[in-house]
């Protein structure tokens, strides 16, 4: 039977070391502070909202909302946005994503401050990423897979590993992020010929193609640590992921759930991220200079 790898155990773990930053960055008289922008009123949208503002409230750090409407003018998006990246009180952008296809993100990607980029969408973050350089914001969801691996002691150096997706979300900068740890990564995709046989030669299997239950049984070798990345909504309209969870929790050595796993660690990620973005603020001030 595997270890279930329980992304709860994990957000308070990353919660209780949070709350003792924010009270001492209080003392200070900086309150860390994450804007969410959300275009319409997408369910998936919303549903994260609720959970990162929860978050938020549950380690001391303020949050707020800007919501507009599905039809917003990509002009009336960009002056928004623009309006919140020089709010000095704000140390972290949340843009929930993927946009109407009417907008276009690549202006605010490159307009965003990269020390409020704590999703790790501009290029400035993502070529960090890539470089290796801790000083900047790797994107959450990816941050949190190293986040669980970290705290089940699992650990990343020498072990053959397999990611299953190639997005820049999540595949990408975490191959980076595991390489830097001195695993051996192979990126795959779903057009990856013999794909089986590829995950099943996995230490370390990594799902985040976006594809309910794709990973099978015959995919996964005996005793991999499965992270399964995928919200799915199935046929009966419920949760799952990218791996069929059943029929692989036997086999796996360690598995994360879905939902339970991944998810509930990304919100922690993302409060981790405002922290940092805030005591790097509060250190600037110090010095009589400007951070953004």
């Amino acid at each position: 039977m595997s270890i279930i790898m329980k992304g709860a155990d994990v957000a308070k773990s990353i919660k209780e070391e949070l709350v003792k930053e924010v009270e001492a960055l209080k003392e200070k008289g900086i309150t860390p502070c994450l804007s969410i922008i959300r275009v319409g009123e997408r369910s998936d949208d919303l549903s994260y909202e609720r959970g990162a503002r929860k978050r938020m409230e549950m380690t001391g750090i303020q949050c707020r909302v800007t919501a507009l409407p599905k039809d917003v003018s990509q002009e009336e998006f960009e002056q928004t946005f623009s309006r919140i990246n020089e709010d000095s009180d704000v140390h972290g952008i949340l843009l929930l994503r993927p946009l109407p296809k009417s907008l276009d993100e690549g202006p605010v990607r490159a307009m965003i401050h990269p020390n409020k980029d704590v999703d790790g969408m501009s290029p400035v973050n993502m070529a960090k990423v890539f470089s290796g350089d801790e000083t900047g914001f790797a994107p959450c969801t990816a941050q949190a897979v190293m986040e669980i691996l970290q705290y089940y002691g699992v650990m990343p150096r020498g072990k053959r590993i397999t990611i299953l997706g190639r997005s820049m979300v999540v595949g990408r900068p975490l191959a980076m992020s595991l390489l830097k740890a001195d695993g051996t990564v192979t990126l795959c995709h779903t057009r990856t010929e013999e794909l089986a046989q590829e995950c099943n030669k996995a230490q370390i299997l990594v799902a985040a193609a976006g594809k309910a239950r794709m990973v099978t049984e015959d995919m996964v070798g005996e005793n991999a640590v499965v992270i399964d990345v995928g919200i799915n909504v199935d046929e009966d309209g419920g949760l799952c992921g990218d791996v069929d969870f059943e029929a692989v929790k036997n086999k796996a050595a360690y598995i994360s759930p879905v939902p339970g796993g991944v998810g509930s660690v990304t919100s922690s990620v993302l409060a981790k991220h405002v922290v940092k973005s805030a005591k790097g603020f509060c250190k600037m001030l110090a010095q009589n200079s400007s951070i953004w």
